[in-house]
C-alpha cells in the first residue's frame, strides 16, 4: 500500500480514499462503480490489501478492453495505469494533440448533419433527443449506456458536436461487432477536448451498486439504458 491511498497506515482502504485514487485511471464512473463491487466481496466498503489488489487488476483489465469480471483476473495484463495529480492531465499521456482523431472527415460531416437534424439548443444535444437515436441502433442497453459514459466526456449530461460525433462512431463499431472499451481510447478524444480534459478525482465513487444505478440517474439516458427493463418502442 502507498501513502497514496493509506495515509494512516492501516492496511485497509477506505471507499473514499480508494475512489480518489481509482479516479485517476480514467475510467468511467460506471465501471469503477462495477470494479468496487466485485473488490468489496463482504460490502463494508473497506478493501484490505488482497481486495485492493483485486480493484487494480479489474483496473488494468478494463483499460485494456477485458471485461470487468472475476473470471478476468487470471488474464495477463499490463500494470494499471494513473494520472499523476500533479499534473491534471488525462487518460495516460498518449492523448496529447498529435494522435490524429480517430473519427474520419467524411464520417464526421455524417454525424454533424444528425446532430443538426435533432435540433441542437446552443450546440448542445440533451440525453432525451440523442436517447432515440442510441435505441434505434438496437444495440443491447448496456453496450447503449456505455456509450453514453464515454461519450459525455465534461460529463455535462449533453452532447456537443464532437462528443456526439464519438458516440456515433462507437454505435457504428458495436454494429461491426468490435467490442466498446471500458475508457475512452487516446485516439477517440475529439481535439477540442485534449487539452481542457482532467479526472480531478474528487467526485465521490459511490461503492453499492444500488446507489451507483441510482447516482447515473443524473445523466439522461444511462439512467433508462442501464436498467435492463425491456424497452417499449
Amino acid at each position: 500500500f502507498s501513502p497514496q491511498v493509506d495515509a494512516a497506515n492501516t492496511g485497509r482502504v477506505l471507499a473514499s480514499d480508494a475512489a480518489v485514487f481509482l479516479k485517476r485511471s480514467g475510467l468511467t464512473d460506471l465501471v469503477l462503480g462495477k470494479i468496487w463491487d466485485l473488490a468489496d466481496t463482504d460490502g463494508k466498503g473497506i478493501l484490505n490489501k488482497q481486495e485492493f489488489f483485486v480493484a487494480l487488476r479489474l483496473v488494468a483489465c478494463a483499460q485494456n478492453g477485458l471485461d470487468v469480471s472475476l473470471s478476468s483476473l487470471n488474464l495477463p495484463v499490463p500494470p494499471p495505469r494513473f494520472t499523476d495529480t500533479n499534473s491534471p492531465l488525462l487518460l495516460s499521456a498518449t492523448a496529447s494533440s498529435d494522435v490524429p482523431w480517430a473519427v474520419k472527415l467524411e464520417d464526421k460531416a455524417k454525424y454533424d448533419s444528425i446532430f443538426d437534424s435533432l435540433n441542437p439548443v446552443n450546440g448542445l444535444l440533451s440525453g432525451d433527443k440523442v436517447k432515440p437515436v442510441l435505441l434505434n441502433s438496437k444495440l443491447p442497453v448496456d453496450i447503449l449506456g456505455r456509450v453514453w459514459e464515454l461519450s459525455d466526456i465534461d460529463r455535462d449530461g449533453m452532447l456537443d458536436r464532437d462528443e456526439f460525433a464519438v458516440a456515433m462512431f462507437l454505435v457504428y463499431c458495436a454494429l461491426e461487432k468490435e467490442p466498446v472499451p471500458m475508457s475512452l481510447p487516446a485516439a477517440l478524444v475529439p481535439p477540442s477536448k485534449r487539452k481542457a480534459l482532467s479526472f480531478p478525482g474528487a467526485m465521490p465513487l459511490i461503492p453499492s451498486s444500488a446507489a451507483t444505478k441510482e447516482s447515473h440517474q443524473s445523466l439522461p439516458p444511462v439512467g433508462i439504458l442501464a436498467a435492463k427493463t425491456p424497452l417499449i418502442q
